[in-house]
């Protein structure tokens, strides 16, 4: 076999950014994956029905409709539709009484009642200047900023979030915004799951929270395709166990510190050993896959139309659960996120049948089923719902390590998003994807920007590769006709 110019490891969604980017560059490309099938967190898999295909991780893909790569490599021209629903998400409360964010602002303020001029102020500056945003929330946090008025308009209203809830005064707007912070799975309130909030919230009302049509593993095949167009090659089936199994110019490792450390052994220097060992992780998902009859049956109506549902109750249980979870306690009715698929993708469903996704927040290494804490959770804000299942599985946070090594005792964020792990990923250093070890990379969600459906953590580890190691200072171009030099 002819030795490649770059071998990645993990074919996730940052994985295949960064293998595709350098593949783009003209550059032989080896890609290899420990599973059976490609895609990490994009993993889909007909559970129980043959007709049915469940999203195995992710689901719900706002950054993936928004993000700097994905937004050039134009996942909709190469016929992988996003598609977004009206509401984006939901927040029911007890009572049959909920809070639901609209793509549309004014609907969403309408909405909110006394609320809703807050809303407008907390979001309607950034939706403005929404790619401003989005670009400095995703990049490497390192260099000056495209758009030099989104910071000014981010810091304010984050540390608004962190201290007074930007103002919001009605128990349906707080809970509304504190279901979307919790979204960064740690601690609240916090500034990172301030900017979590800030940055998932502005994007409801532009380009949406979407679900690829088919499921999240079209987006997967699609990065492949492209890489494959351009000379690359994926390799599935094997686990690589040791740096020295990769004779590559260049090594991108899609893995976390922990899957850096087992790679390298005894390589490393003993500081960034110990820097990388000192790398913390956060809280655990637990996750539920059911096959039911008929919709949930949501106390309020409108719930139903949402692509999203946010099971928290109150902003003080939510508070309350999240913390927990932090500081490694088990709540019995943790805060749990609920996708219907088929509310959004209709061709999900068949007479009779549908998938329904769901994670909850749980301690890392949580070893409970979750069906049951989920069901139970549902069954609060729409009673009859255990009626409806036909089949369920679950899979504990434990066992979610299991699934992916990526996802160390059910982090799938790949590591804890605290103050000092957002600016320091994965350890406190000016080039934050480079290792010490040369020509090896990380690119990760353990790295900038962190977690999410992105592919900016692997594209901004490919430039800076393709820079240090290759002499290429032009980033090569994403868009479905460009060539392999980005022409």
């Amino acid at each position: 076999m002819t030795r490649p110019d770059v071998a990645v490891v993990g074919s996730g969604p940052n994985g295949l950014a960064a293998a595709i980017t350098m593949a783009r560059a003209g550059l032989t490309v080896h890609v290899h994956e420990q599973a059976d099938t490609i895609g990490g967190g994009l993993r889909g898999e007909a559970l129980f029905d043959p007709a049915i295909r469940h999203d195995l991780c992710a689901a719900v893909h706002p950054m993936a409709a928004a993000s700097p790569f994905f937004r050039e490599f134009d996942l909709v021209s190469r016929g992988v539709a996003l598609t977004a629903p009206a509401i984006s998400y939901a927040h029911p409360l007890d009572g049959g009484a909920a809070a639901l964010a609209h793509r549309d602002l004014d609907l969403t303020c309408d909405g909110l009642g006394p609320d809703g001029p807050r809303w407008r102020r907390l979001m309607e500056p950034l939706i403005r200047r929404g790619s401003g945003v989005t670009d400095l929330l995703l990049s490497d946090l390192r260099s000056l900023p495209p758009d030099l008025i989104a910071p000014t308009l981010l810091g304010p209203r984050v540390l608004g979030h962190f201290t007074r809830v930007n103002g919001l005064r009605t128990e349906p707007a707080r809970a509304l915004l504190t279901g979307v912070g919790a979204h960064a799975v740690g601690r609240l309130p916090s500034l990172p799951a301030g900017t979590v909030a800030l940055l998932l919230g502005h994007l409801a009302h532009t380009t949406g929270w979407p679900v690829p049509r088919g499921g999240s593993a079209r987006i997967a095949e699609a990065l492949t395709d492209d890489l494959r167009a351009h000379g690359g090659t994926v390799f599935t089936g094997h686990r690589v166990t040791d740096l020295a199994e990769l004779d590559a110019r260049v090594v991108l490792l899609d893995t976390t510190p922990h899957g850096l450390l087992a790679l390298a052994g005894d390589r490393l220097p003993r500081r960034r050993r110990r820097a990388l060992e000192r790398f913390r992780y956060g809280p655990g998902a637990a996750k539920a896959d059911f096959l039911v009859g008929e919709p949930i049956p949501w106390t309020h109506p409108d719930v139903g139309r949402a692509g999203t549902v946010h099971l928290g109750g109150t902003r003080g249980e939510i508070l309350a659960t999240e913390n927990a979870a932090a500081l490694g306690r088990a709540a019995p009715e943790p805060f749990v996120l609920v996708v219907d698929p088929a509310v959004t993708d209709p061709d999900r469903a068949v007479a009779g049948r549908r998938p329904v996704w769901a994670y909850a927040h749980v301690p890392n290494g949580d070893v409970r089923d979750p069906v049951a804490l989920i069901t139970h959770r549902i069954e609060r804000y729409a009673p009859g719902f255990a009626d409806t299942v036909i089949a369920a599985r679950g899979m504990s946070a434990a066992a979610y390590e299991a699934y992916n090594p990526n996802y160390p005792g059910g982090d799938i964020g790949a590591g804890a998003v605290t103050l000092a792990q957002s600016l320091f990923r994965p350890v406190p250093a000016w080039h934050p994807y480079r290792t010490p070890l040369p020509g090896v990379y990380l690119c990760s969600a353990s790295t900038p920007p962190g977690p999410g459906v992105h592919g900016m953590c692997g594209h901004l580890a490919a430039r800076a590769a393709l820079r240090r190691e290759f002499g290429i200072t032009s980033t090569p171009g994403l868009a479905p006709a460009a060539g392999r030099h980005g022409g």
